[in-house]
């Protein structure tokens, strides 16, 4: 049996394999592995093994803390040169799992050392977990290493897809990137596929050459947070084995302390709590799936940060959201009254919009239809703010993103600023005018 879990924030999907005698095999496991260890738990199986299809570049791997925790035998490719205790695999190389096999094969493109792992029953293939190279009706990116490797990489998820697309067409494809990773240039919603399927229905599959699917494979590429140029390092190097960690509560006076040292306030609270008062240069981040990204993509992995919560608010998920993209200067939570002023941003009805509207969602979704006149900048190209300071109304697809880049232009010292309260299509219901599309 295989378990896909799913990380929808970041678009990723890990996997359980029961072997069928009380062990498991993890895949591409993230440094949060409450949900892993829960189903591993459910079904009374101990992780023996834990395979790595490459460096990720979007989460710390899990794979060194199960091995420290529950003995589990690390699985990579051994041109990866991780600098920690592993079996380092070659094309070909087979794992024995007790009845089961797991054979890697080199799919370089997505990362130079990257592997896709064949889970084999004799000569049956259960399945394929491709890692980054072939994914949901797209493929994962090729410029994380580098300008200079971008299109060599390209060329080589080239060849590596074709490898793959060799496989029976009933294959299950079993990719780590998907639906809402910044790692992938194309993808359908659903999780996993076919290799029948993929044949069908995926545009870089039915590329004619190889100069066509560069082509468009690198014009699929839109932007992606700093932090995916730090984290394949540090997952070479090995991410340090964690205790339980924990919120700590700080005072006020502590708190601003910190900030007159460089920390910066991260408000977690719901967008409405935000907006109607908050600590004066607080940066808004709304604990919702997506809130690693862009704690990742906003705060620097050096800048001490503090958090504001609501009590209800569950501590442990801002924890792993962090953690599993190295965000550890955490210095604790606000755990008493703010005892200064508060600032606010007001929220705006969609048909009282004026003046300057700023649209932060990414190119590709601003070209589905935007309104008439907007601007579109990157919630993440706003992290230096270099708009005028005139009346401005930021929006995105229902408010989150906006009350972000609303907190940032406010921390640049923007007076005039206020957020959307719901995303273009509520506009448009309440004005009666249509959207624009294209850029």
């Amino acid at each position: 049996m295989i378990i896909t879990l799913p990380d929808e924030g970041l678009g990723n999907s890990s996997y359980l394999v029961d072997l069928g005698d009380g062990r498991a095999l993890a895949v591409d496991a993230t440094r949060d592995l409450r949900a892993l260890r829960a189903q591993a738990h459910r079904r009374g199986l101990e992780i023996a093994f834990a395979a790595d299809t490459h460096l990720h570049a979007d989460f710390l791997s899990g794979s060194l803390q199960l091995a420290h925790d529950e003995g589990a035998r690390v699985l990579a490719s051994a041109a990866g040169e991780r600098l920690f205790d592993h079996q380092g695999l070659h094309d070909g190389d087979e794992i024995d799992l007790g009845g089961l096999t797991l054979r890697a094969w080199a799919t370089p493109g997505h990362t130079g050392e990257h592997l896709a792992f064949l889970l084999l029953e004799g000569a049956k293939v259960l399945g394929v977990f491709t890692g980054g190279s072939l994914i949901v009706g797209g493929a994962a990116r090729t410029d994380l290493a580098g300008a200079d490797r971008t299109e060599p990489l390209a060329r080589a998820q080239y060849a590596s897809l074709r490898r793959l697309a060799a496989l029976p067409d009933a294959t299950p494809v079993l990719p780590t990137h998907g639906a809402g990773s910044f790692c992938l240039a194309g993808a359908r919603a659903e999780r996993v596929s076919t290799i029948g399927a993929e044949k069908a229905t995926n545009p870089l599959l039915q590329a004619p050459d190889e100069e066509s699917f560069v082509k468009e494979l690198l014009a699929g590429l839109g932007s992606f947070p700093p932090y995916f140029l730090r984290l394949a390092e540090a997952n070479r190097r090995g991410p340090a084995p964690l205790a339980a960690p924990g919120l700590t509560p700080l005072t006020a006076a502590r708190t601003r302390s910190l900030l007159d040292g460089g920390a910066v306030v991260v408000d977690v609270r719901p967008k409405e709590e935000f907006a109607r008062g908050h600590i004066p240069g607080a940066l808004s981040i709304p604990l919702r799936g997506q809130f690693a990204t862009w704690l990742g993509w906003l705060v620097g992995a050096a800048t001490p940060y503090v958090i504001v919560r609501d009590p209800g608010q569950d501590a442990a998920e801002i924890l792993w959201q962090a953690l599993k993209i190295g965000q550890e200067k955490l210095a604790g939570e606000l755990a008493e009254a703010w005892d200064g002023p508060l600032a606010s941003i007001p929220l705006v009805a969609p048909g009282a919009a004026r003046g300057r509207i700023l649209d932060v969602r990414q190119a590709g979704e601003f070209g589905t239809g935007h309104l008439p006149g907007a601007l579109n900048i990157e919630l993440g190209a706003l992290a230096e703010p270099m708009l005028s300071d005139e009346p401005t109304v930021v929006m995105c697809g229902h408010g989150e993103r906006a009350m972000t880049g609303a907190s940032l232009l406010a921390r640049a010292g923007h007076r005039q600023v206020g957020v959307l309260d719901g995303g273009p299509a509520d506009w448009s219901a309440a004005t009666g005018r249509a959207l624009e599309a294209g850029r």
